[in-house]
């Protein structure tokens, strides 16, 4: 630090991976334990989320076979009154859903 002003570290992934090796080598192994729970945790949290999107987006929806499956179901919703529905593939499933979102 020279005149009070920090330097900036380097932005490039390999660059960050040495500092923080070097930073978890002057800690220590009592150390290693807590960085080891917190990639383990923020791994089960990942998870957790990539499920719960999958679960909202396709899950909970009705699945249909084909498209044409899909579009008489949206024709017969409007025949009760619900109007505005589309159909998608979806990714996950490689099923097709009905959303009322615009694309």
């Amino acid at each position: 630090m020279a005149n009070g002003v920090r330097s900036m570290g380097s932005k490039k992934r390999s660059a960050r991976a040495k500092q923080i090796a070097e930073f978890k080598s002057q800690l220590g192994s009592d150390m290693d334990t807590i960085f080891e729970r917190e990639e383990k945790r923020q791994a089960g949290l990942d998870k957790e989320k990539a499920d719960a999107l999958r679960y909202k987006a396709c899950e909970s929806k009705n699945r249909y076979s084909c498209r044409s499956d899909a579009e008489e179901a949206i024709r017969l919703c409007a025949e009760h009154g619900t109007t505005g529905l589309h159909s998608y593939r979806c990714p996950h499933c490689k099923g097709w859903h009905l959303t009322s979102k615009q694309y």
